[in-house]
């Protein structure tokens, strides 16, 4: 008997069942074992989420704001947890005060946390004492608000379980008080191993950060690739940087390349474990804001949320895959898809980035940009995103990643009583949508959460202003629900006003992570070995 083969058989019989289909075949033997019902999706069990550095400025205000929805499962579960605390800067080869157990990163201490030479690869049980949260959550449909005018304030890590893990959202958002200029407004992100970036940059007049976070105990190694218009950009440095266990690792690009930039894409990959990854892109004319991941997506492409007020809209795309790509460019407004003039098709080669000027594009009109591979053209992931900026005499920036079609909630916090707005695409047919506001975090005991359904028509973006009692203070969250028709896009922008200008920041609305479909197990995985 060749156990080896067993072993063998018997795991892809398993990985088989996780799909729904398990195939075993034994000599002239076959048996086939089909699931006949999709299993329902079911509230996760457990959230977790990683939240980067505040920022590099000297000066600025942070707020974070920690919501989960009420969800129909709620009462099911347990009370639940949610919480997340300081992840401290890891430099290598600087030596710590020992509290933390890290020590200096060389691999050679014990992690008693005694010494400050513990490795900074360990597990992170030399940590002394359990910190304080910097933001924690105890019921559902309760949005809850912290600040801080620390300019060291640090990224963030943490979990949410039971019921307040489905759907558990923190919004990150800093206004700049010296060292520039800007809002800078993030979601704190689901971890994961591999993230891509589209609209980075190495130019003299921008300082990007790739801040990467590791949300667990064991540390993790990192590698960083940069894809400008010529192909990738030579480089040892990024290769395989170490982020300790609840640990964060700040990356200036500018250290990875000699080579001045304008516009890259960035390729960040875990060699274990996960993180989180984001970048955040200062500009001496045109502010800061967090440059959030795009998915690798292949097909059309959506990127919603560009303002009725932009100035200018620059495309970044790059090629992933092994064909060049032409797309069709259209702006779905409120009357409907128009075809921008002198920018009718893209065409992205591959294993470059793109950049393409679009000028004012909106013309008064908020709108979304859509781009369809043309007749003909070849395919493969792509990663785009836009700068778009806003402003006279002063600029403003603000970056919208491609988004996937929303599926079916999403939920955004930190949403402020004046300057919010969601934006609705549909990119094909009607979409239904119903939009829920919650109170406001400064709201009296017993505020209920307001709901609205709306439908976006068929090629077209709505915009969307919540409307809040009178009077209302504090921060709200947002829930969006896809209920019916065809695919939907969303964002939402926050703006606020500055002496010198507006201020924005905008961001997509990717799926809440409410929900998980078990396989069912219930199948038979019996094997026959002769």
């Amino acid at each position: 008997m060749n156990r080896p083969t067993i072993s063998a058989l018997a795991a892809v019989a398993s990985l088989l069942a996780l799909t729904g289909l398990a195939t075993v075949t034994s000599g002239d033997e076959a048996q086939e074992t089909t699931s006949t019902q999709q299993p329902e999706p079911r509230p996760v069990e457990r959230t977790t989420l990683a939240c980067p550095r505040a920022t590099h400025a000297p000066l600025a205000t942070t707020w974070y704001t920690a919501y989960t929805p009420v969800g129909d499962a709620a009462s099911e579960q347990g009370a639940g947890s949610a919480a997340l605390l300081p992840a401290p800067e890891y430099s290598p080869g600087a030596i710590d005060d020992g509290d933390d157990g890290q020590g200096d990163g060389d691999g050679q201490g014990d992690g008693d946390g005694d010494s400050g030479n513990g490795d900074g690869g360990g597990d992170g049980e030399g940590r002394q004492e359990q910190q304080d949260p910097v933001v924690s959550l105890t019921e559902p449909g309760l949005p809850v608000t912290t600040s801080t005018e620390e300019a060291t304030a640090p990224a963030l890590v943490g979990m949410a379980d039971e019921r307040l893990a489905p759907g558990w959202t923190v919004q990150q958002t800093t206004r700049l008080s010296a060292g520039g200029h800007g809002l800078l407004g993030t979601a704190c992100q689901s971890p994961d191993t591999t993230f891509w970036f589209a609209g980075a940059s190495t130019a003299a007049s921008r300082s990007d950060y790739v801040h990467l976070t590791n949300p667990d105990e064991a540390a993790t190694v990192v590698d960083i690739e940069l894809h400008g218009p010529d192909g990738r950009l030579e480089t040892d440095i990024g290769e395989g940087v170490t982020v300790p266990g609840r640990s964060s690792v700040p990356v200036l690009l500018t250290t990875l390349t000699t080579e001045e930039v304008d516009d890259l894409a960035v390729e960040v990959t875990a060699r274990t474990g996960r993180i989180g990854a984001q970048i955040e892109a200062v500009d001496e004319q045109r502010g800061a804001d967090w440059l959030p991941p795009s998915p690798r997506a292949s097909g059309r492409l959506v990127l919603p949320g560009i303002p009725a007020d932009v100035r200018s809209v620059q495309l970044m795309a790059y090629a992933a895959g092994d064909e060049d790509i032409t797309f069709d460019v259209g702006l779905a407004g409120p009357a409907g898809v128009i075809t921008p003039a002198g920018h009718e098709t893209v065409s992205v080669r591959s294993g470059s980035l793109t950049s393409v000027d679009l000028g004012p594009l909106t013309q008064g009109e908020a709108g979304s940009l859509i781009l369809t591979p043309a007749e003909g053209s070849g395919s493969g992931p792509v990663v785009a995103a836009l700068r778009v900026t806003v402003g006279e005499d002063q600029r403003e920036m603000a970056f919208i990643p491609a988004t996937g079609p929303l599926e079916p909630r999403a939920t955004t916090s930190g949403n402020t009583v004046e300057g919010t707005e969601l934006t609705l695409t549909a990119p094909a047919e009607a979409a239904e949508v119903r939009i829920t506001v919650s109170a406001t975090s400064e709201a009296e005991e017993g505020s209920e959460p307001t709901g609205q359904s709306v439908t976006v028509r068929a090629r077209t973006t709505l915009v969307f202003v919540p409307e809040l009692p009178e009077d209302s203070e504090g921060r709200y969250a947002i829930t969006v629900e896809h209920t019916g028709g065809g695919p939907l896009h969303a964002s939402r922008t926050l703006t606020q006003d500055s002496d010198s200008g507006p201020l924005l920041s905008i961001q997509t609305l990717p799926d809440d992570r409410s929900a998980v479909t078990v396989p069912d197990t219930g199948q038979d995985l019996s094997v026959l070995i002769d």
